[in-house]
């Protein structure tokens, strides 16, 4: 008999396929925000609209910009614009951007929330894991301010109650998490992704393939995550392909944006992932490889080696691709390479010479501890390193 427990996230709303004008407009209503400061990637700040269109339904609500979020959320970005959104009194959070963008409100929610005013503040708060796995995490007070997420990516980041945060003194990326440093509202218009770089939008999509390809391989799922996951993987297998094909489809980014909702729901219930998120987060943070890329390259080969214990459920995957009978791995394989997307590190940009460090730091990382195949060090590690070079 399955036996579990279905927790609903501290998130009030979606708001999906409504332009982004009318949806702000409404929601900024809805909550009566008086002082939004709003956090933009700095490319569509400088080359597109998009920025102008939140200022004009803002008007004098508009408490401040900032547009200086670095990749991977440096924590010395995180507290700077902390300091200008508690200056500014702020009461909301607003982002227009990808991962990097998502991840700094939930960290200036944290700063404004436990009076953090200096990057070396956050190591209070960091989860300290183990070298077997276990997490520790102290205690964090609740974010006196939250926010209104409009992603342009596909990471799926704004659906979660967690942060990634990036020491940029020791190149080590630390794990933020507070129930309520899941945005309010988030705001799906698939017209703002169309000024997302093509590498990016698709890069990421295969992030959220990683999420609902390793809940659907974990080692403890669910029924519901089962289920959105097998519908994310439809909705993304056949979106990505559609957008390459043309990128002002309008309808293939909408489900693509819903696929990538789709395929977090295990992360919203505790479902663990697998050894592709693990190494992906140490290739982000030491070795400056994006989200996206890190998914490309590493989850055909973690489903390769763990079809020994989980084939059954890989088989699911290959369906829901609609490659019924394939392996998995080579399922997910032929999406990306279909997508023109990076398969090898050394594509982009890891040296030989980092694959010790970077098999070492893994360990660290409870995804790696929770991968379905045991995982027993470093030199496992390795050899999918190895196998991806």
């Amino acid at each position: 008999m399955v036996r579990g427990i279905h927790r609903y996230p501290p998130m009030e709303r979606v708001i999906y396929g409504i332009p982004l004008a009318e949806a702000l407009a409404e929601e900024i209503g809805r909550l009566d925000s008086r002082a939004v400061y709003v956090m933009a990637s700095g490319t569509l700040t400088r080359e597109t609209d998009v920025v102008d269109t939140v200022r004009h339904v803002l008007g004098n609500r508009m408490a401040g910009l900032c547009s200086k979020i670095g990749s991977h959320t440096p924590r010395i970005d995180v507290v700077a614009a902390a300091n200008e959104a508690r200056a500014a009194k702020a009461d909301l959070l607003l982002t227009v951007g990808g991962g990097s963008v998502t991840d700094a409100a939930k960290m200036v929610g944290l700063c404004l929330g436990n009076d953090v005013t200096t990057p070396e503040g956050l190591n209070a708060f960091a989860a300290i894991i183990t070298p077997d796995g276990k997490v520790e995490r102290p205690p964090v007070k609740a974010p006196t301010v939250r926010s209104v997420d409009v992603p342009t990516t596909l990471s799926a980041g704004e659906f979660t109650a967690m942060a990634g945060c990036t020491d940029t003194v020791r190149h080590v990326k630390q794990s933020y998490a507070h129930p309520l440093m899941m945005p309010q509202t988030v705001i799906l218009d698939p017209a703002v992704t169309v000024h997302t770089p093509e590498w990016l939008f698709l890069s990421t999509g295969i992030r959220a393939v990683d999420h609902a390809v390793e809940d659907l391989c974990s080692i403890n799922p669910t029924p519901f995550s089962d289920g959105m996951s097998l519908q994310a993987l439809r909705l993304l297998s056949a979106g990505l392909r559609a957008v390459k094909q043309d990128p002002k489809d309008l309808d293939a980014r909408l489900n693509c944006q819903l696929g990538a909702w789709m395929s977090i729901m295990g992360s919203q219930n505790g479902v663990s992932k697998g050894a592709s998120h693990g190494i992906g987060h140490v290739l982000g943070g030491t070795a400056g490889v994006p989200h996206g890329y890190t998914s490309c390259i590493m989850l055909p080969h973690v489903l390769r080696f763990n079809e020994p214990v989980n084939a059954a459920r890989q088989g699911w995957v290959s369906e829901a691709m609609g490659r019924a009978g394939e392996p998995a791995g080579d399922a997910v394989a032929a999406l990306i390479g279909s997508l023109g997307l990076p398969q090898t590190l050394r594509a982009v940009g890891v040296q030989r010479d980092q694959l010790d460090v970077i098999a070492r730091e893994s360990m660290h990382d409870r995804w790696v501890h929770t991968n379905p195949r045991k995982i027993d060090g470093p030199a496992t590690v390795r050899m999918l390193l190895d196998a991806a070079w």
